[in-house]
């Protein structure tokens, strides 16, 4: 006996199909008239029956025309089928007029008068609501091609502006009044990553050339690594970093989760060899700063808008800003000096939910440090994220705490009806479609001015109490 290959087989072994039962069933069916075309039983029959139009019915006494045999009488016979009736095209509905407009079958009482022109005026109704619902949605349509050519156009004016006078002359021109409005509407794509280069500067003096020599250190350290390590070494390596080189092998665990919808950085990805060297070049070039998880946010946007040797340029005099080097070498005493000025700001703009923050425990390292550590591009979508590098470039640190302060202002509503764990998640994961006027409006809206002191006094000011070991600080 040969197995059976799945249920379905198996279960046709032990109850075999009869031929002789199929046939009959099918001579059955034939008897009934299915062979008819306008049998209930085919397509067309169904058809002729939904429209109410003539089909073989059972004749009774009180539908019998003279001539028309009674039911049980030569039932063999068949109905008669009229061409004429069949060759019609007007008993196929074809549209709502048909249906609502068309006079009812023979066979059934005709619309009253009353009756056909309210069918009639429901029909005119509905082709009335059709139009303009059309009418809207091609309104609508031509807007937003009207805003996205105004857009399109607006943004190829602002990149001639750039390019053939703020760039050529940028010394004289990058803090004039009118150019930081310019930055404030965002910097045209094309140009971005030449401005970002010019702004963030290379005080570090790095070159193509160290660039290249870093780069080739990380590849023989690759080259050198086993290509599977126990868990004990890796426990072992973890407590030997003084040589924060060894850290090249947490990179390749974090360029997988880095913009993963993008799915341009992951391995086989067209930009993934060029994460890679970035920060393992980074990493041989900082040895006492390694890689540290975010950093692989950073490095990809400056991709997405440099070369790669630029790029690293940009990522390494970037991480030399005291701000970004308090956070990735991990100093908890300035990082927490950041935090305390962030809340002196925090409560002189939105006291209440300040006050709510505070009565539910919520402190700023909760939120503001995935913030911080990757500049908002993890946090925020990408091209608003790109906005807010734009102002940042131009203003410093500073921008990134008026920056968490317009978040806050944005959802305050929101987030003063939430508890300490709604709060969390919604502030580490904020929604995926904030509206870009919307957030800077918020922005602006932030005043960074406390008791006449602007974010440097204060950040100063508490600099010291933390070196002179204020309890204010303290966590």
């Amino acid at each position: 006996m040969v197995p059976a290959h799945d249920g379905a087989e198996n279960s046709c072994s032990f109850f075999p199909l009869r031929r002789d039962a199929i046939g009959s069933f099918g001579r059955s069916v034939s008897g009934l008239g299915v062979s008819d075309p306008r049998s209930p039983f085919t397509e067309r029959g169904r058809e002729e029956a939904n429209r109410g139009g003539p089909h073989p019915r059972p004749i009774s006494a009180r539908t019998r025309t003279p001539g028309q045999p009674l039911r049980g009488e030569n039932s063999g016979a068949v109905p008669s089928q009229s061409p004429e009736r069949e060759e019609e095209p007007g008993l196929r509905a074809l549209s709502t007029t048909a249906l609502i407009l068309e006079d009812r079958p023979a066979n059934l009482p005709a619309k009253p008068a009353e009756e056909a022109q309210k069918h009639r005026q429901q029909y005119e109704e509905m082709v009335a609501q059709a139009k303009k619902r059309e009418m809207k949605e091609a309104q609508k349509r031509r807007k937003q091609l009207e805003e996205r050519c105004k857009l399109e156009e607006s943004i190829g004016n602002a990149a001639l502006t750039w390019n053939q006078e703020i760039l050529p002359n940028w010394e004289t021109m990058c803090t004039s009044r009118r150019v930081r409005e310019l930055w404030w509407q965002g910097v045209p794509p094309s140009v971005r990553g030449k401005v970002w280069s010019l702004a963030i500067g290379n005080d570090l003096n790095i070159t193509h050339e160290l660039y290249s020599i870093c780069l080739a250190r990380a590849r023989e350290k690759w080259r050198a690594m086993p290509t599977s390590v126990p868990e004990t070494d890796n426990e072992d390596a973890g407590l030997s970093l003084a040589d924060r080189e060894a850290s090249l092998e947490l990179i390749k665990l974090d360029i997988s989760r880095t913009f993963p919808n993008l799915c341009i950085f992951q391995k086989g990805g067209p930009y993934h060899d060029m994460l890679h060297s970035i920060l393992g070049a980074y990493t041989c070039y900082r040895p006492d700063v390694g890689y540290v998880q975010g950093m692989s946010f950073i490095a990809a946007v400056l991709i997405l808008n440099l070369d790669t040797a630029d790029a690293f340029i940009a990522f390494a005099n970037l991480l030399n800003k005291p701000c970004q080097m308090a956070f990735f070498r991990v100093d908890h005493s300035l990082m927490l000096t950041y935090f305390a000025a962030f809340e002196v700001f925090f409560e002189e703009n939105l006291p209440k939910l300040f006050a709510h923050f505070k009565s539910n425990n919520l402190s700023p390292d909760i939120y503001l440090i995935d913030w911080i550590f990757t500049l908002y591009s993890k946090s925020l979508p990408l091209d608003l994220a790109c906005r807010v590098w734009d102002v940042f470039c131009r203003d410093g640190d500073e921008f990134l705490f008026r920056t968490a302060l317009g978040i806050l202002r944005l959802y305050e509503d929101i987030l003063t009806k939430m508890d300490f764990i709604h709060n969390a998640q919604f502030l580490t994961k904020l929604p995926e479609d904030i509206p870009a006027e919307e957030l800077f409006a918020a922005i602006a809206a932030v005043q960074m001015h406390s008791k006449n002191k602007k974010w440097a006094q204060v950040l100063q000011t508490l600099q010291k109490e933390q070196e002179r070991g204020s309890p204010v600080l303290k966590r």
